[in-house]
């Protein structure tokens, strides 16, 4: 099996970041992946610990969140975001969040509680996991899905961290509890990746389009897609290294 993509999301719910490889930490999640957040009216959190997704702006109440995309700059400490419909947007999420939250206002509904302030956590990211994870993705799988919705869909509407060829369809359900190596870091598979509406959503246009939650439960009878792993020993992986189960 070989990675065949890396992708980190810096804010949380609002864009994805290609990567060629990355350095991986034993007890962190990938660097920089979710380190910020962006917490609505009614949030309780307040960045001094993780919380759960429900205090934050996501892509399964605001779909056009998912036609995001990011990049970040990681010696000036700048993120820009780009989306459809709204002008490039550059800023220092640490010390102008205002200019995100007026940025991102026109595409979430207005009928919900409003983006906020945005929240950073630092090493630990406001991962989707209740513990600092990685987020695999089986190619195969996901083309399984896609053959039940009839079309070709984007991978990116899973927003995982890795992603890997050359494993059956789904057999990184059978991964849970077990050790992976990739290129020079070894992750540990602690469990399923529950999914949500974020998913139905086209990321390309931030619209949804398909059922992708309904293609789950009826043809395999759950809501999973990928597994999320912790990373036991740190060390270097990049496009093309090898993925091996222990």
């Amino acid at each position: 099996m070989q990675i065949t993509a890396l992708y980190r999301h810096p804010l949380k719910s609002h864009g994805r970041e290609a990567l060629e490889a990355v350095t991986l930490q034993a007890g962190q999640s990938m660097p920089f992946d979710r380190r910020w957040a962006v917490a609505h009216e009614d949030s309780k959190a307040d960045g001094s610990e993780w919380a759960g997704c429900a205090n934050f702006s996501r892509g399964s109440k605001a779909p056009a969140l998912m036609a995001i995309n990011a990049k970040f700059d990681e010696a000036s400490g700048l993120l820009t975001l780009t989306h459809p419909v709204l002008p490039v947007l550059t800023f220092n999420p640490d010390t102008d969040g205002t200019a995100l939250v007026e940025w991102v206002r026109p595409i979430v509904p207005q009928n919900r509680a409003l983006p906020d302030r945005v929240l950073t956590l630092p090493e630990r990211g406001f991962t989707d996991s209740p513990f600092p994870s990685l987020s695999l993705c089986n190619t195969a799988s996901h083309e399984a899905v896609a053959v039940q919705a009839g079309k070709p869909l984007s991978p990116l509407r899973w927003r995982g961290n890795v992603w890997f060829d050359g494993a059956d369809a789904w057999a990184e359900t059978d991964w849970i509890g077990h050790d992976l190596s990739l290129g020079e870091a070894t992750l540990r598979v602690l469990e399923p990746t529950v999914r949500c509406l974020a998913t139905t959503a086209n990321p390309e246009t931030g619209q949804r389009d398909v059922d992708t939650l309904g293609i789950l439960n009826r043809t395999w009878d759950h809501q999973n897609f990928g597994v999320y792993a912790e990373v036991v020993e740190g060390g270097r992986i990049a496009l093309g290294d090898t993925l091996k189960v222990h």
